[in-house]
């Protein structure tokens, strides 16, 4: 099932963006034959601490191995909704409480990765003789009781409760040492999913997901692109390498996907100069606001995949002077910022800083209008 949030989206998000300098070059950008041949040929090897980590099985792929009397459930169901309830009249911080209304959809989700039937019966307590039938759980009742209390006790974020994430079209592992895909970043596959509709040229080569975390990107783009074209997707942290290719796995995308381990740019020697596409949600977030942070995120999700250093932008700058040297000519980029200010000052770096390097550069808003993403193209 797609959990679906509701969200208005952009008809046209490349004619959306706000353009902010198109440089001297007023046509398109000269741009090269792709060359596919050397991501064949060259295909660096995991390093082994990613190779020993093996992923979590989310909840909704495990097998239903706890039989369990329908009594217990409604019992354990009946707890849950009542520590779900109670949640706001407890709080101390209104400002990072936890929500009810949210608490009890998330607890129907759980409801539904647990229990194998159709049509839960869990919901149907007027009938009197379901309550001596037992049910068939993929997790026993004592740990959905754990799961429940770290949810709320601890803050654990639902992602991690589960073990997945609804995004997109897709249904991504996640884990502890992975950030959680959120929504606005669907836009960098859906500009990317616009730009190859309207030139084919980008379909048929070479393109990276820097920062590559669970793989949700990586997986999105090479299914905008078909068959054609390739992803390498890279990520220094040895389990989100490997909860990456899992995922990968799980879509059967391993001949158009290849995850690298390295940081950033290293582990892409041998494609420079070479991609047509370049995305990125980098680190952003800056140091001194990583306290402040909501629970679920600042308490458990990866320092590594947050932090971008005293403004923010430490990663954002490696990226940029990456993207001049790693993109071809003509190649697109696309990188996800903190918002406005870091927007700006991404373009005008990139305008004065690394001067007659790129033309089109753009801001896009995000769902929000929250001037998100900064895009452009290789001259």
């Amino acid at each position: 099932m797609i959990r679906i949030f509701p969200s208005s989206r952009f008809t046209s998000l490349l004619s959306a963006a706000k353009p902010l300098r198109s440089f001297a070059c007023s046509s398109s950008p000269t741009r090269e034959p792709p060359q596919c041949a050397s991501f064949a040929e060259k295909k660096s090897s995991p390093a082994s601490n990613s190779l020993s980590f093996t992923p979590k099985t989310p909840l909704f792929l495990r097998p239903p191995l706890h039989a369990t009397p329908l009594s217990e459930v409604w019992k354990w169901h009946d707890w849950a909704k009542d520590l779900a309830s109670s949640v706001e009249d407890s709080s101390t911080n209104s400002e990072d409480s936890l929500d009810s209304v949210v608490l009890l959809r998330e607890l129907k989700w759980l409801i539904e990765d647990s229990i194998v039937d159709d049509d839960p019966v869990i919901h149907r307590r007027e009938i009197g003789d379901d309550c001596e039938k037992s049910v068939k759980l993929r997790a026993s009742l004592e740990e959905l009781y754990d799961l429940w209390r770290q949810r709320i006790e601890k803050r654990r974020p639902f992602q991690y409760v589960v073990g997945c994430e609804h995004w997109r079209d897709l249904v991504v592992c996640v884990e502890e040492g992975v950030l959680i895909p959120r929504p606005e970043t669907e836009l960098i596959v859906e500009m990317v999913e616009e730009l190859v509709t309207r030139d084919e040229w980008y379909k048929k080569g070479i393109w990276a997901d820097l920062g590559t975390g669970s793989g949700a990107i990586a997986i999105g783009v090479a299914k905008v692109l078909g068959s054609r074209g390739k992803v390498i997707a890279t990520d220094l942290s040895p389990v989100a390498i490997a909860v990456a290719g899992n995922n990968v796995q799980r879509y059967g995308l391993q001949g158009m996907v290849e995850v690298r381990e390295g940081s950033w740019f290293e582990p892409l020697k041998d494609v420079e100069g070479k991609l047509v596409g370049l995305v990125s949600n980098p680190p952003y977030i800056p140091s001194g606001d990583i306290p402040g942070l909501q629970a679920e995120v600042g308490r458990h999700e990866p320092k590594l995949a947050l932090d971008g250093g005293i403004d923010g932008t430490d990663s954002l700058l490696h990226l940029c002077h990456g993207a001049s040297r790693m993109l071809k000519r003509g190649g697109f980029f696309v990188f996800e910022t903190n918002g406005e200010k870091q927007s700006k000052m991404i373009v005008d770096y990139m305008t004065n800083d690394l001067k007659d390097t790129f033309s089109d550069l753009r801001i896009v808003s995000d769902f929000a209008g929250i001037d998100r993403f900064v895009s452009g193209f290789r001259l």
